[in-house]
């Protein structure tokens, strides 16, 4: 039951949190409903299938979706180049992760990035979803303070039968139902139109394009994500789920989409405490992708979803799913040794800014590190060594 709760948590996060941002780029694109419609049905979909066919494979939640930072970067170019030019872009990105996950270059990254490092970079870039559930209580206490109280029930029953998460969802959904502002709304089911896109290389558009969702893919995904499943103590096989996230990125550039990645929310609730068991926590990762299945078919229809339920219930169950997540990050990151440059990667990540168009949770990783080459070198170099026991 914990599983399922932390799945269906994740969905609702990928639904209600994810699902409008995705809409607002394409519009901000210029797109038509039709090319609207495949891109949303092609990253979902694929991103998955890709989530099932890893967790069941590896029996870990290994949540597979689409770069957000890396949309939101492609929104950033809207008219200085084409749609078939960002796409051709896309398509060498995928091509390009593809040949460094073969070649053992995800792995090569998880071995160069130090944990303390990742798991600081990783709570500063979670913190904004605890701190927006925190004003959401403030604004509204009828509905996401009756959430967040459910979810408190819960951790001090300590019943198996009552995950704080499932106690959250129920009471929650009820308070909005009863007290939120829902608008009722005509929802027609309609299939996704799916289409195979004509491809332009610009060798502008590949510098840049290609290279910051290269860095934003394989930066963000392999290092927060799986550094987030490698700390809660999974053994990742990371150049398998780098050469997958390529393929996905190959698939989804064909059909109007971008490239894939490791989901960081998504791994922070799937991959929770509050998922469970440690051997059981894949069944989160399947609950929530099998929704999102159901979503991508519904590429045209769910949209209309998107208003319905209040902000502030959306918010509070995603700063509460990731709660926990938030809290193993800081004991990871501060309790033992390069603590400083862990502190300096949260401090940088915590704050949404971009440098030539990379965000920064990738700027948190460079600063921590020459924080720990200038404040903990010997630490820093012991741990590259392998002589630190907190070594990978």
């Amino acid at each position: 039951m914990s599983a399922f709760w932390a799945g269906l948590t994740c969905f609702v996060w990928y639904a209600f949190g994810a699902l409008p941002l995705h809409v607002a780029v394409s519009v901000q694109l210029g797109l038509t409903a039709a090319e609207t419609s495949s891109w949303v049905f092609i990253v979902w979909f694929t991103g998955a299938v890709t989530s099932i066919f890893l967790s069941i494979k590896y029996r870990q939640p290994i949540p597979i979706t689409w770069t957000i930072p890396g949309m939101i970067y492609i929104g950033t170019l809207a008219g200085q180049y084409s749609f078939a030019e960002i796409l051709g872009a896309n398509l060498v990105a995928g091509i390009a992760i593809t040949f460094l996950g073969i070649y053992g270059f995800g792995q090569r990254i998880m071995t160069w990035m130090p944990l303390p490092i990742i798991m600081g970079m990783f709570a500063g870039s979670i913190l904004i979803y605890v701190t927006r559930m925190v004003e959401a209580t403030v604004t509204d206490a009828s509905v996401a303070g009756l959430t967040v109280a459910a979810y408190l029930v819960g951790r001090g029953l300590k019943n198996p039968k009552l995950p704080p998460m499932g106690l959250a969802v129920v009471i929650g959904g009820i308070a909005a139902w009863l007290w939120g502002d829902i608008k009722a709304a005509a929802v027609p089911f309609e299939l996704p139109n799916v289409e195979l896109y004509a491809l332009s290389f610009n060798p502008s558009a590949m510098i840049a394009v290609s290279l910051p969702l290269i860095i934003l893919t394989m930066g963000l995904g392999n290092i927060q994500g799986l550094g987030f499943l490698v700390a809660q103590g999974y053994k990742v096989p990371v150049t398998q789920v780098t050469v997958a996230v390529g393929i996905n990125s190959m698939i989804n550039a064909l059909f109007g989409g971008h490239p894939g990645t490791v989901a960081r929310a998504g791994a922070a609730i799937v991959a929770s405490e509050d998922a469970g068991p440690m051997e059981k926590r894949y069944c989160a990762n399947l609950v929530a992708s099998g929704l999102v299945i159901f979503m991508a078919l519904s590429a045209s229809s769910v949209a209309a979803l998107v208003g319905i339920l209040p902000k502030s219930f959306v918010f509070a169950l995603a700063g509460l799913a990731i709660f926990t997540s938030l809290q193993g990050a800081v004991e990871k990151a501060f309790q033992g040794k390069l603590a400083f440059g862990a502190l300096v990667a949260f401090a940088v990540s915590a704050t949404p800014f971009a440098v030539a168009g990379i965000t920064s949770a990738v700027w948190a990783i460079v600063a921590g590190i020459g924080a720990s080459l200038i404040a903990e070198r010997e630490d820093l170099l012991l741990y590259w060594k392998g002589s630190d026991p907190e070594s990978p």
